[in-house]
């Protein structure tokens, strides 16, 4: 496991992890290994911290990974919805703005909210926050429905979409 630690004082409300996501992959050993938990309807959340292999500059974390974390964070937020079936959403469009370099060592948290579901479409946003509260990224995305095909083809027990300890 890399130097990316999580929320472990959260327990309630955690969302399901698969085993080989760059982002939440709990067998992917040169993935980040991110838990996500609900954080209320239509919200999601992750504490993190990184280590020294997502540098961009020396002792900031690069903006790319960044980037990846808030992209799967405002996925996730979609996840959080009280429903029949879980929601599965890509990316369409994605804007950041970068406000203070997130330092690497130090926890942060990154939160995703939906801000309108337009059905097959959603606009959500998402922020990094550093623990001394300072915004240091936030983001907006568009995100569409993955066709429910698609979805039947993913779900096998090697892909392991569950919650792990």
């Amino acid at each position: 496991m890399s130097d990316c630690q999580h929320a472990s004082n959260l327990t309630d409300g955690q969302q399901p992890s698969c085993k080989w996501c760059f982002v939440c992959g709990v067998e992917n050993p040169c993935g980040l290994q991110i838990r996500f938990f609900n954080d209320g309807q239509h919200r999601a959340l992750a504490r993190v911290t990184l280590g020294d292999e997502y540098q961009g500059y020396p002792g900031v974390a690069h903006g790319g990974i960044l980037a990846t974390i808030l992209d799967e964070t405002m996925g996730r937020a979609v996840l959080s919805e009280d429903g029949p079936e879980e929601r599965f959403m890509f990316t369409a469009r994605l804007e950041l703005r970068y406000r203070q370099p997130v330092p690497l060592h130090r926890e942060f948290t990154v939160r995703g909210r939906v801000d309108k579901d337009r059905g097959r479409t959603a606009a959500v946003s998402g922020e990094i926050v550093l623990a001394d509260g300072t915004l240091a990224v936030e983001a907006s995305a568009t995100l569409v429905n993955i066709p429910r095909e698609q979805i039947e083809q993913m779900k096998s027990d090697d892909i392991g979409w569950q919650v792990y300890p």
